[in-house]
Formats: C-alpha cells, sequence, structure tokens
C-alpha cells in the first residue's frame, strides 16, 4: 500500500531523506507537489491534493527537522 495525502507525516520523513539540502521554509507548492509524488512509495490522485495538505506537509517536514 503506498502514500496517500493524508500520511503526511511519513511524506515529510522521506523528503527529508530525499531532500537534506532543501529548508522546508522556502519550498514553493508547486515543487512541494511535485516533490512528493515523485517518491517511490508514493500513490495517490494528485486532484485529491490541496493548499491545506501542502501546508500540513510542510509543517510536518519542519517539525521533523526540529
Amino acid at each position: 500500500m503506498g502514500l496517500k495525502w493524508t500520511d503526511t507525516l511519513e511524506i515529510a520523513i522521506q523528503l527529508d531523506e530525499a531532500h537534506p539540502e532543501t529548508d522546508p521554509k522556502t519550498i514553493n507548492f508547486v515543487d512541494l507537489l511535485n516533490w512528493v509524488m515523485a517518491l517511490d512509495e508514493f500513490d495517490d490522485d494528485p486532484a485529491h491534493c490541496g493548499e491545506r495538505i501542502l501546508e500540513a506537509i510542510q509543517m510536518a517536514w519542519l517539525e521533523e527537522r526540529e
């Protein structure tokens, strides 16, 4: 079973591992959307994503960094 948009913490962990040089505060939502969809385990419809989901992923990523 792949990752879905609601798996924000696991997505954040994988993004942190895939892009350790990136400051989550500086990424725009277009890039964030593309990076999430590029994760090997990600398997969800891009149409099911909105700004709130991307914000939740970004916040989880920031918390993962702390």
